[in-house]
């Protein structure tokens, strides 16, 4: 039973910082695609960030040079550090994995079967 939970959600000024966690537990079953999403109210989800198991990792436009994904193999954890943080980067953030091929690619969330349960990440003006 593979399970992603996160943490480090939170609110933060205007060129502020946040790291965001995602622990997969039962990692065993599944390795593939892990991706960061975000949902802005009003707005569908998107993704933000993408890990593969090659460890290459992809980045939509908004957030190229002020996001970094990462991974932490010997704990199974994914984090999302982000910087130089806006108003709308505010959004509910959201960790996911395959089982999937993303080639690299941000995909689409219908792809993705295991879920984190998202954390708020609010950044003020």
């Amino acid at each position: 039973q593979v399970q992603l939970v996160q943490s480090g959600g939170g609110s933060v000024q205007t060129g502020g910082s946040l790291r965001l966690s995602c622990t997969i537990f039962g990692y065993i079953y599944i390795d593939s695609c892990l991706t960061w999403f975000r949902q802005a109210p009003g707005k569908e989800r998107e993704g933000v960030a993408v890990q593969d198991d090659d460890g290459s990792s992809n980045y939509s436009d908004s957030v190229k040079g002020r996001f970094t994904i990462s991974r932490d193999y010997a704990k199974n954890t994914l984090f999302l550090e982000m910087t130089s943080l806006k108003p709308e980067d505010t959004g509910i953030y959201y960790c996911a994995a395959g089982p999937l091929s993303c080639a690299h690619l941000l995909l689409p969330p219908g792809r993705f079967t295991y879920w984190g349960q998202g954390t708020q990440v609010t950044v003020s003006s």
